[in-house]
């Protein structure tokens, strides 16, 4: 009998290896108002996952805008510019095995068909979910101010305000986060990563 090579893998490493390798990846995009509830989702539905074992990176809009996108603004064209950067570090996440979560507005149709298409041409799995609570419900939540400050003129540009926020309109799932709790809608959403083998 043969000794292995020193270096090269025993069978069991390459088993090993292979199961690893087969781990399906996935960028799951949560798109939506400013206080829709996308982040709270998604770091619930990441607790979920990582209990039962799976690789997950949650891509805060606010921390990629902090230091991945520092100094873009908020014109049509930096917002496009910023949901690209952000779509290429969640594709090369999911591709890598990681079910990378995406809570950003990504308030734009063709942007997010980019997106899309990026995953499509990588044959990378992409997931789109359209957390649609409603305009007056994000607004008395205010997470962040934001209504309240646009309300009182000193900001401008607030998507779903005055600027537009085009809905998705064939989403793979839709979250009416109003009708729910945070447990129940990320549950809906790990029943649909379950259902395709992802979760």
């Amino acid at each position: 009998m043969t000794a292995p090579t020193q270096g090269a893998p025993t069978p069991q490493e390459e088993n090993h290896s292979a199961e690893e390798n087969d781990v399906t990846g996935a960028t799951v995009w949560l798109t939506g108002l400013p206080s829709a509830g996308k982040t709270t989702i998604a770091y619930a539905l990441a607790d979920r996952l990582r209990a039962a074992g799976r690789r997950v990176e949650v891509l805060d809009g606010d921390e990629i805008r902090e230091f991945l996108s520092a100094g873009l603004g908020f014109s049509r064209e930096d917002r496009h510019t910023n949901v690209q950067r952000i779509a290429f570090v969640a594709e090369l996440l999911a591709s890598h095995g990681v079910l990378a979560l995406v809570p950003v507005i990504a308030p734009y149709a063709d942007s997010r068909d980019a997106v899309r298409k990026r995953h499509q041409a990588a044959g990378t799995t992409y997931v789109e979910v359209h957390v649609a609570t409603p305009v007056d419900v994000c607004s008395v939540r205010d997470v962040k101010g934001l209504y309240a400050k646009q309300a009182a003129g000193e900001i401008s540009g607030l998507t779903g305000v005055d600027d537009p926020y085009e809905e998705p309109e064939a989403p793979d799932l839709r979250i009416e986060s109003q009708d729910q709790t945070v447990q129940e809608s990320a549950a809906a959403l790990h029943a649909l990563l379950t259902e395709r083998g992802l979760a």
